[in-house]
Formats: structure tokens, sequence, C-alpha cells
């Protein structure tokens, strides 16, 4: 294990309550609540559309709370080798793209909910298109993403490996094991990883999301990430 990949353990440890990961989370959490109760109190029920996530993130409710609040979660993820998890009472999962959720309806969902995905999804037309479809598929939405500005890139886990030109990221990625991904095998191997995490600053995300409440999460005194909220709930 590399010292970024050790770093990357440590920081985000959703298991340790001393984390710093840990901290945002629960933090982030009461905001979704404060969604899903206010929709639960006007509709009864609360659809919500998880793009890019995982059941373990929604492990931030107790289950019996989001059966209280009649919670159904579809969790939409890139077609990949791995099966779908199994559906159940709360949780149904699907295929899809996240700048074209072609098989759901407009506004099919009370709350659209997203944890750093924005940054994956490609360049600014392909962000265009996350946004939209966004807001496409419900008027209410939670958009949370790391703040490009934070001096330790959170895939990488490397001090200001964002600022770095492309060909010494590249070559970075081809000879060191950085936070969350292995040493990679060649050079376009490394090229797909680097160009599949481009982190936003608030001004990006103002500008796609310019009807939102922006929200700054902290580490000390350094904002760390960003969410976008949205809500029409009210």
């Amino acid at each position: 294990m590399g010292i970024t990949n050790f770093i990357a353990k440590l920081l985000v440890n959703y298991d340790s309550d001393t984390s710093p990961a840990f901290k945002l989370r629960k933090i982030r959490a009461e905001r979704i609540k404060i969604l899903i109760n206010e929709c639960f109190n006007k509709y009864g029920e609360v659809r919500i559309i998880d793009i890019g996530g995982t059941r373990t993130y929604w492990n931030i409710f107790s289950l019996n709370y989001l059966a209280e609040k009649k919670v159904q979660i579809s969790v939409v993820n890139l077609p990949s080798e791995i099966p779908l998890p199994t559906n159940d009472h709360i949780f149904t999962f699907y295929h899809g793209d996240a700048c074209n959720l072609i098989e759901f309806k407009d506004k099919s969902f009370h709350i659209a909910h997203s944890n750093s995905v924005i940054e994956h999804v490609g360049d600014d037309a392909n962000r265009i298109k996350f946004a939209q479809e966004i807001k496409r598929v419900s008027n209410t939405y939670y958009i949370q993403t790391p703040n490009y500005w934070f001096p330790l890139e959170p895939h990488f886990m490397t001090p200001f490996f964002q600022f770095l030109p492309e060909k010494i990221r590249i070559k970075m990625v081809q000879n060191f094991a950085l936070g969350w991904f292995e040493r990679s095998k060649d050079y376009h191997e490394a090229k797909a990883i680097v160009d599949s995490c481009n982190l936003l600053t608030q001004q990006d995300l103002q500008t796609l999301f310019p009807e939102a409440e922006l929200y700054k999460e902290k580490i000390g005194f350094i904002v760390k990430s960003f969410v976008m909220i949205k809500n029409c709930i009210v």
C-alpha cells in the first residue's frame, strides 16, 4: 500500500467518528434529512434518485427512518461487469447514464441526489447535460462535489495534484499508486484515470446551478467541498 493509499483510507474512513469524512457526512445527512422530512410532510412519501450512489452511502440513515418516511431510492450507475444489487422495499438499482437519464420521465422524483459524481462525468458539455438531467427529473436536488482549490486532491490524495500539467499527472499515475488508484498498466490507462477526475470551482457550480443555494464544507478554515441545494418542496 502506497502512502497516498494509506492517507486516503485514513481520511475517508466512514466507520471512525474522528475522521474528517465521517464528520462531514454527518453534516450532509442533516441537510438531506431536512429535504426528506419536508417532502414526506407534503407528499406522504419520498421518491429519491441517487445518481452514481451506493446502498452503503444511505447508512447515514437508519432503515427504520427511511421506512417511516416511506422513502424509495432509485440508485443509478453506469453499466459494469458487476451485477446490480438486489432490489428491496427501499432500494431499486438501475444501469444508466447521469448525462442522459432517458429511462426516467420528467419530474419522476421528489429529490435528485448526487454525491461526488459531477466531477467524473467528463467535459463541460457533459456537465451541462448532467445539470439539465438533474433538473429535468426533479425540481428539488442535492449535489455535492469536492472543491478544485482544496490543496489535497481527494481522488489521488496528493497535494496540489490537480494543478500539475496533465503530462506530469499521467506520468505519476503510471509510476505510483496514488490515493484510490493502483499504479496503472500503461499510458492509455493512466490518461483515462487522470481524465476521469475533473474538479469544479465554486464559479463552475454556480454557473451550472444558478438557482441553488451553495453550502461550503470546511476542514479548518479551508473549503473542502461544496453542496448545491435547491428546495422546491416547501
